[in-house]
């Protein structure tokens, strides 16, 4: 493990320590916790774009998507615990 310096406005130094208090934590891992939670964030919201970018050029190579009127019926009666036959992907068209 390694040492690292922040240095924290007053406030939110107070607000830390009355939040850790309030969780029964120290302040310490409440930071930590706090930043690894924060990384894990970013993480998820880089690999969300990663996908919707890989999802995008796919779209733009093949020109073929599924109607969100299909997709979302489909997706209803999954939630409903019914037989869906999911849709297929055709060229797209307006």
């Amino acid at each position: 493990m390694s040492t690292t310096t922040i240095r924290l406005p007053e406030d939110l130094k107070a607000r830390v320590s009355f939040a850790s208090k309030q969780s029964g934590k120290t302040a310490h891992s409440f930071i930590l916790e706090a930043i690894a939670e924060k990384t894990e964030q970013e993480e998820h919201r880089h690999r969300f774009h990663d996908l919707a970018n890989e999802r995008y050029a796919e779209f733009m190579a093949t020109g073929e998507t599924i109607p969100w009127d299909e997709m979302r019926t489909y997706l209803e009666k999954r939630l409903a615990g019914k037989e869906a036959i999911r849709p297929s992907a055709r060229k797209f068209s307006r």
